[in-house]
């Protein structure tokens, strides 16, 4: 049997920290899309772009909130 770990909100918002997002702890998929959009449109965020991209080529294994959060906030906000 094969264990996949999902993409929760805890690990997107890791994944946004490790590129240096300000990010409270315990803070949903959307604040933390709406922290790292907030920030790339003041100061830009290297690498955002391409996690979004990663990320996104795992929707299989992305929980819906996460994938809500990205396409409601950064998939317009980064094009």
């Amino acid at each position: 049997m094969m264990i996949v770990e999902l993409i929760d909100g805890d690990d997107f918002r890791a994944r946004l920290q490790a590129l240096d997002v300000r990010i409270p702890d315990h803070a949903c998929p959307e604040t933390c899309a709406r922290m790292a959009l907030r920030k790339h449109v003041e100061v830009g965020v290297p690498g955002l772009q391409e996690l979004v991209r990663e990320l996104m080529a795992h929707t299989d294994v992305m929980l819906p909130s996460v994938r809500q959060a990205i396409e409601r906030f950064l998939l317009p906000g980064l094009r």
